[in-house]
């Protein structure tokens, strides 16, 4: 292939920017940002179900101690029907003397119940306690993810910003390069890692890093300067310039 000297040396100039979209692209794709964002709806996600759980805990309890004041509230109200009846003083003897039994058991039901009720609010302390704990971490978690994110978004603003102005360095490039030359440096590149063109450097193919020597050396030494040459170990395009040392 035949190619302008000036047109294979521009080959240069656009590789170093494939190159920069390369990295652009690779740093978009591993944002430290993205496993961080990862790992916080991970967080986030357990820290709600232990939030969910925490507060049908102290659900629970609440319907168990409105029960109970329910149960106490009854009894204090049999109690003082009970205790009228007796201050009256009407009525058999027997009758009375069961009203002052059944006194005595409401008021040790009363009891019962009254410390059931208190152990159960002390429980309820303790669960709402972990509720709000668990409360505080999700809302910790969830402020994080949002600076989080807006560090990401930051981050991708440069990154696309930065591809923006290559992608506009490269358009004129391209379009001042033959259309056979471009078309072999674009399957080159994508066949050989990102590097379709490489200069060659004091006999040394930038590429894949060999020096050329013997007969390989002599034949990119006696090419004409509009010849298209290839490294023979890579397969890239080699570009002559005045570092080449030919």
């Amino acid at each position: 292939m035949k190619a302008d000297s000036e047109a294979q040396r521009r080959l240069l100039d656009l590789q170093a920017i494939d190159i920069a979209l390369t990295q652009l692209a690779h740093r978009r794709r591993n944002l430290p940002q993205i496993a961080e964002l990862d790992r916080l709806a991970r967080q986030i996600t357990a820290a709600d179900d232990e939030r969910v759980k925490a507060q049908v805990g102290v659900d629970d309890l609440d319907r168990d101690i409105a029960r109970l004041e329910k149960d106490v509230e009854q009894v204090r109200t049999r109690k003082s029907k009970d205790q009228s009846r007796l201050d009256a003083g009407t009525g058999p003897a027997r009758e009375l003397e069961a009203l002052q039994h059944e006194l005595t058991s409401l008021a040790r039901r009363q009891s019962e119940l009254e410390d059931a009720e208190l152990e159960l609010m002390e429980q309820r302390e303790q669960a709402e306690a972990t509720l709000n704990e668990t409360v505080d971490r999700l809302t910790a978690a969830r402020k994080e993810r949002e600076e989080v994110e807006a560090a990401r978004d930051q981050a991708l603003a440069e990154i696309n910003k930065d591809q923006e102005f290559r992608a506009s360095g490269r358009a004129p490039i391209v379009a001042d390069l033959p259309a056979d030359l471009l078309a072999l440096y674009d399957r080159i590149r994508e066949s050989s890692g990102g590097i379709g063109a490489a200069l060659l450097r004091a006999g040394r193919c930038e590429g894949c890093r060999l020096e050329l020597f013997g007969s390989e050396l002599a034949a990119v030494r006696s090419a004409p300067k509009d010849e298209v040459v290839r490294c023979e170990e890579c397969g890239r395009i080699l570009v002559r310039t005045a570092e080449s040392g030919l």
